[in-house]
């Protein structure tokens, strides 16, 4: 039995021509309904938990669709679990899943970059394929995973790389893990050894992203530091900044709260091997934590878990 949870994104929305533009408007039967061939997959029950765009998915909204996950696997037992999500945030969605939910059942996030109104709509072939995978025996153990466009991804590696493609989903610090489409599904990769799961009791800590721009003097991240508990900065390369926001960086670093350091790159992590002032390896002797194999919207996610949680900030990949 396949457990279907319906969260809305573009994969639930049409367009509405006196809104001027896409809303939410189909529930979870509608979906099925659209997607011939997926009973054939498997017996699956609905849950219409929500018709919510992906921007509009808070750190509360989101501790409580993490908490709905794991009370579907505890009570229900599941073969898998399947995830309707708007794309934007599937990134954040899929860490937290991967990062607090136990890994024997697969749960599969999926969604749709256009409506039920567009020519060669996308959702009926990913809700189909997402429901093939967390069918399929060999995607148990592996955790969370996101189906799109063929691909499987594994939910602590992926991440949203084109705003409007069909195929917008990759994994910078890695590679799909297997595809999945009418002739069955396939993975390329072993099961992987997981860490130990980091699981608070909410998502209270709150995590400021700073982008440093060129001459940066520290103003925004001083103007941030009262308001959180703490910080990853977006910095150049291989995680270099300009000196002038090094004095404020110190100052959070002072009051013990915790700096993580990404990279505004879309490829490669932080290297810290610059010893200049701004250079990563500077920042890293002062106490700054390189965000590891993450992107961005990870690292800040890993933090806000991480704080939460009162563990440390798991900089190993």
């Amino acid at each position: 039995m396949l457990h279907l949870l319906f969260t809305g994104g573009t994969i639930s929305m049409q367009r509405d021509e006196r809104a001027g533009g896409n809303v939410p408007a189909h529930g979870g039967a509608t979906l099925v309904g659209f997607a011939p061939g997926l009973e054939r997959v498997a017996p699956y029950r609905i849950e219409d938990w929500g018709r919510l765009p992906a921007c509009h998915m808070g750190q509360e909204t989101l501790w409580a669709l993490r908490n709905r996950v794991a009370e579907v696997i505890a009570t229900e037992r599941p073969d898998g679990i399947v995830v309707t999500h708007g794309t934007d945030t599937i990134e954040e969605t899929a860490y937290l899943l991967s990062r607090t939910v136990e890994p024997a059942v697969p749960v599969v996030v999926t969604g749709a970059m256009l409506t039920s109104g567009d020519a060669g709509w996308d959702g009926p072939r990913n809700l189909t394929d997402a429901a093939r995978v967390a069918a399929a025996p060999a995607a148990r153990g592996r955790g969370t995973l996101v189906v799109f466009a063929g691909e499987i991804f594994d939910g602590s590696q992926v991440a949203k790389m084109q705003a409007t493609a069909l195929h917008a989903f990759g994994a910078p610090h890695a590679a799909a893990v297997g595809s999945a489409g009418e002739g069955g599904v396939q993975f390329s990769a072993p099961v992987p050894a997981r860490r130990p799961l980091a699981v608070p009791d909410g998502l209270r800590a709150r995590v400021a992203l700073v982008p440093m721009v060129i001459g940066d003097d520290g103003a925004l991240l001083d103007l941030a530091r009262p308001a959180h508990d703490g910080l990853v900065l977006v910095a150049f390369g291989s995680g270099n900044l300009p000196p002038g926001a090094v004095p404020a960086i110190h100052r959070w670093l002072e009051e013990g709260k915790p700096v993580v350091l990404a990279t505004r790159c879309p490829f490669g992590a932080v290297t810290p091997i610059y010893a200049f002032e701004g250079g990563g390896a500077t920042l890293v002797r002062a106490g700054v934590i390189p965000a590891g194999a993450r992107t961005v919207a990870q690292a800040r996610m890993e933090l806000v878990i991480a704080l939460s949680a009162g563990a440390s900030y798991g900089a190993e990949s």
